[in-house]
């Protein structure tokens, strides 16, 4: 039985889904939140921005959500709108651009939803990799950690971005280096991915560097 999925998304996290390039059949794009019933599962790329969408899937219990869950944990998202899981099937996923678009998807679990058989292949994914539920996830707490990182040897005067993208994929054999990556991801999503990680963990190397606050604040 074909599965019936709809996508909710914006701005570049819509963009990564598009270079999915997946079968235009295989999905519905959707402008809101208010017919999640009427799909099977449901991809909400901005709940990160949004955690309060969780109220109006919280009596659906039949669809599966698929939430952008990197700047939230879904046990945040519960807490923040103040109500209580009820066998509503949510899984949190690593939606961020260069992310969301790879062949394998980072997810999170923490209720045990019983994920259907062919559901992430239809969604493109060939593995699939169940991480914790923290605030950050994996992936991006470390690209972004290193983009602050580079940003910090920028307004050190130590090497310019070009060189330092140069160097990292020259010495760690990184597809891209920090600065490419910040243009793919955005300079939006990882402000707030670092931010969001800082005031979960309060850990120094997460603290935005003060030419990439700069630089964002340019921008927005």
């Amino acid at each position: 039985m074909h599965m019936k999925i709809a996508v909710l998304g914006t701005g570049k996290k819509a963009e990564a889904w598009k270079a999915k390039n997946l079968n235009a059949n295989s999905y519905t794009w959707v402008q809101d939140t208010k017919s999640h019933t009427d799909f099977d599962a449901f991809i909400d790329l901005d709940f990160d921005e949004n955690p309060t969408n969780l109220l109006s899937y919280s009596t659906n219990t039949q669809t599966v959500f698929l939430v952008s869950a990197v700047n939230i944990s879904l046990e945040g998202a519960f807490a923040k709108n103040q109500i209580k899981q009820h066998d509503l099937k949510i899984i949190g996923i690593n939606a961020l651009p260069t992310m969301v678009d790879r062949t394998t998807l980072e997810y999170t679990n923490p209720y045990d939803v019983e994920i259907p058989t062919d559901l992430f292949e239809t969604m493109g994914y060939t593995t699939s990799t169940m991480v914790d539920s923290r605030v950050g996830m994996v992936t991006p707490r470390i690209i972004c950690m290193i983009i602050n990182e580079a940003f910090y040897t920028v307004q050190e005067g130590t090497a310019n971005a070009k060189d330092i993208d140069t160097a990292m994929k020259l010495g760690t054999n990184y597809p891209k280096g920090p600065f490419e990556f910040l243009e793919l991801i955005g300079i939006e999503n990882v402000y707030n991915t670092l931010n969001a990680v800082y005031n979960d963990t309060h850990e120094e190397r997460y603290k935005i560097c003060g030419l990439l606050k700069k630089e964002f604040l340019r921008e927005f």
